[in-house]
């Protein structure tokens, strides 16, 4: 269980509204800043913290595996993020 996706019932969208992306879950609204936005965009199924944490590094200077890891840990925590 190395491979991160979003919970069932767990979309990410972008609100035209408030001008950002929104998670809708069960529980209700989630507004994320952009570092979850972009690890949750990778969070597919088939890719693994390893891999977000390179494409995400491909993109953006000084990513580590750890904080991607920390990030996952917080959306897992709100049942945002489910792991396969």
């Amino acid at each position: 269980m190395d491979r991160p996706v979003l919970g069932r019932g767990v979309r990410l969208i972008y609100d035209r509204t408030r001008q950002t992306h929104v998670v809708l879950h069960p529980e209700g609204v989630l507004v994320p800043n952009g570092t979850a936005v972009s690890v949750l965009e990778l969070c597919d199924g088939t890719t693994t913290v390893a891999q977000i944490a390179a494409a995400l590094g491909a993109r953006y200077a000084g990513v580590r595996e750890t904080e991607v890891g920390t990030v996952l840990e917080r959306l897992t925590e709100k049942g945002v993020v489910r792991w396969i």
